[in-house]
């Protein structure tokens, strides 16, 4: 059953780009004692994820951050050397955190995932956005149409802070 609100966010890893290269951060070391605003995309660099979800995103950051949100982050079934290069081609590097799901293991423990197989994408994460405080789930905005980014981007986010 997938992750839904009143759930603590299950106990995973994501791998992060730190300035000593790649690391694990825990999902208590993200969340914990913290008010975070989490989305997750099918796909870095994918034309939706690019140019529809994570602009919105970096444009109402100030905005978000304004209604006492610590963390504002992303989450994708990608490794962390294509979230890093993500950060850094749309400028969000020190702005949004980039969380590397690369195994899918924290959409998995959600049950948040799709199978794109038949677009030579694999096992991904469904486009969500969450509002998290320490840990718990206080909002949750799931897609439910592929390539759509109605209920789960910024602006809609916002209007629930």
């Amino acid at each position: 059953m997938s992750i839904k609100i009143g759930d603590r966010l299950p106990e995973t890893k994501f791998r992060i780009m730190t300035p000593e290269g790649p690391a694990w951060n825990s999902t208590s070391d993200i969340f914990r004692g913290k008010k975070v605003v989490l989305f997750a995309v099918p796909g870095a660099f994918t034309s939706t994820c690019n140019n529809m979800h994570l602009p919105g995103y970096l444009q109402n950051l100030d905005a978000i951050k304004a209604k006492g949100v610590d963390t504002v982050a992303v989450t994708g079934v990608n490794d962390m050397f294509v979230m890093e290069a993500w950060k850094r081609a749309t400028g969000a590097d020190g702005k949004i955190e980039f969380l590397a799901d690369g195994n899918a293991e924290f959409a998995k423990a959600i049950d948040l995932t799709f199978d794109g197989s038949v677009a030579g994408l694999g096992l991904r994460s469904r486009r969500y956005s969450m509002v998290v405080e320490d840990g718990v789930v206080k909002r949750l905005n799931i897609e439910e149409a592929p390539g759509k980014v109605e209920i789960s981007g910024a602006d809609a986010l916002l209007k629930q802070l």
